[in-house]
């Protein structure tokens, strides 16, 4: 989230802020979804936070049956649109929910793929959250849970000044049961332009586990 001020999960909120410009995100699917989801056999997947859809349609591109859900339909007419626009073999494979993430309930075990990125929000709500996450990945299916880094906030890059919004990943590898494999539980290092157009080096948590089959 790229305002400084605290995030919110306000359907209000998101809808203003995507109605403030024709484009909100660049267009480009999240890398970390790219770099994940090209090593699995394509199956079903759950966008959580799809905003605008470019990881929802990324994925219906490469053969994945995608729901994608999110707090704006603004956003999400965004992604309906552009899905529509490459044609039905692309718009039927995703179906487009609006919901408040923090209290949609995914079902259960159904996901083959469940990737939540960038949700910064107060810990009390995010980790419920994440915990519906995980519990909606199938046997043998990926979770992958990205976010900023708190160290981040040490950098000359603009993000809310609130640490309670963001979570380490190795703390948040450790919820899981012994019916995981955690695969990934660290930062990893991505380049970034400041507001002042400077390089900066910024961190992602990333978590990649992948349930028991």
């Amino acid at each position: 989230m790229a305002n400084d001020g605290p995030p919110t999960s306000s359907e209000q909120f998101w809808d203003e802020r995507y109605r403030s410009a024709p484009q909100l995100w660049s267009g480009n699917p999240n890398p970390h979804v790219v770099d994940i989801a090209s090593e699995l056999a394509p199956t079903t997947a759950l966008d959580v936070g799809a905003g605008e859809g470019a990881d929802a349609i990324w994925l219906a591109q490469h053969g994945w049956t995608v729901t994608a859900v999110d707090i704006s339909s603004v956003g999400l007419g965004r992604g309906q649109a552009q899905a529509a626009s490459l044609g039905p073999e692309i718009a039927d494979r995703i179906t487009w929910i609006q919901a408040d993430v923090t209290e949609w309930q995914p079902p259960t075990g159904a996901f083959g793929l469940v990737s939540a990125q960038f949700m910064h929000m107060a810990g009390s709500v995010r980790e419920p959250l994440f915990q519906r996450c995980f519990a909606a990945v199938a046997p043998g299916g990926t979770a992958l849970v990205v976010g900023h880094d708190v160290s981040d906030l040490q950098t000359t890059i603009r993000r809310p000044p609130l640490p309670d919004l963001y979570f380490d990943a190795g703390d948040l590898a450790a919820t899981l049961d012994q019916g995981w494999t955690v695969m990934e539980a660290g930062r990893r290092a991505r380049s970034a332009t400041d507001a002042d157009g400077n390089d900066v080096t910024i961190h992602d948590a990333v978590v990649v586990a992948r349930r028991h089959g």
